[in-house]
């Protein structure tokens, strides 16, 4: 099953040391029964898109939660078995999934970052927040001009090079 990890640059870089992410159990977003159900239409790539857009939101979470890291969301393609994976989140949080086991850097097949122009914006965005979580419509403008970018992809054997 591929699923989508959100993580920051800090933690990448962790990845890459310990070559694994623990412990068990790990948040992640995947297409599941309950994304499918909650879309009328769309093919995989179009749910994959969609789970992959909820964990650059959480990645945006972690940055609120480490002021030094660098503020570019970073999301992890990964592929485990679908033994490893559970999901619970139901249509409240239909991408949300639980991975069982740690992850380790063998299962990852991808990286989705932020470029650089994008920082401005998700700086404004993790600081709006809190208050976009609140109901402020100017916050949740904010966050959605952060989420407007697109994340950029990078092959497994480009990923240390995000973290010099």
């Amino acid at each position: 099953m591929r699923v989508y990890l959100p993580t920051t640059l800090p933690a990448l870089a962790e990845l890459l040391r310990t070559a694994e992410i623990g412990p068990a159990p790990v948040r992640a977003f995947a297409v599941t029964p309950a994304l499918r159900e909650s879309y009328a239409s769309g093919d995989q790539e179009e749910l994959e898109y969609v789970a992959m857009i909820h964990a650059a939101r959480a990645s945006m979470r972690m940055l609120a939660l480490d002021p030094l890291a660098p503020r570019r969301r970073v999301v992890l393609a990964v592929d485990v078995p679908d033994r490893e994976v559970e999901h619970d989140g139901g249509f409240d949080e239909p991408t949300s999934v639980e991975i069982v086991v740690p992850v380790r850097l063998t299962n990852v097949v991808s990286g989705h970052v932020d470029d650089k122009l994008a920082v401005k914006d998700v700086t404004e965005a993790v600081t709006a927040l809190a208050a976009a979580d609140d109901g402020d419509e100017d916050a949740r403008f904010v966050v959605d001009g952060a989420e407007g970018h697109e994340l950029l992809w990078y092959a497994t054997q480009e990923l240390p090079y995000l973290t010099q």
